[in-house]
């Protein structure tokens, strides 16, 4: 199954907590200061989805990541059928709170949605847009440096997961 690419391996034990500390939590900002995550507080966007709405489609434009505050989200992925006009949906993870998604959009230049994202059941995300990171470099470029080296951190590892599976897979499909 190819659940390991979305898995959140960031993920810490969580509850309900304010939209700073959710903030803190995750790997991307817990580097930021307490003046760098009030910063981040009043530039992230809160949302709320409905039980079946979409987050975003595959082959959309990216824009941004989100970070699930409640609820839970489903990732699933259109295949097209060989030789065919039909598709069909295969289901890829199941999300919960404190994890997040989407993180490749903030350095992808018009990169399009792998996969597409829709809420499970009633769910409210934080998203954190391209334009958010790019005014946050603007107003404290300190704050900038410290999620930029994270979300390489994270890009990094899920890169390094990635090549090992596909090496596993191509192993198994040896034998």
């Amino acid at each position: 199954m190819v659940n390991f690419i979305w898995d959140n391996l960031f993920r810490g034990k969580d509850g309900t907590r304010p939209l700073r500390e959710q903030l803190r939590k995750n790997i991307l900002f817990q580097d930021l200061n307490f003046q760098q995550l009030y910063l981040l507080e009043n530039i992230v966007n809160v949302r709320h989805y409905r039980p079946g709405e979409a987050v975003f489609k595959q082959g959309e434009v990216g824009v941004g990541m989100y970070i699930i505050l409640s609820g839970s989200v489903s990732i699933t992925v259109e295949e097209i059928e060989l030789n065919t006009t039909s598709s069909r949906s295969t289901h890829i993870t199941h999300l919960k709170s404190g994890d997040f998604f989407g993180e490749l959009a903030l350095v992808e230049n018009e990169g399009r949605r792998s996969a597409t994202a829709f809420a499970h059941e009633e769910s409210v995300l934080i998203g954190f847009f391209k334009p958010d990171l790019f005014e946050i470099i603007e107003r404290n470029p300190s704050a900038g440096v410290k999620i930029l080296l994270r979300l390489g951190e994270v890009l990094g590892t899920r890169l390094r997961q990635t090549t090992a599976r596909i090496s596993e897979l191509k192993k198994e499909s040896k034998q």
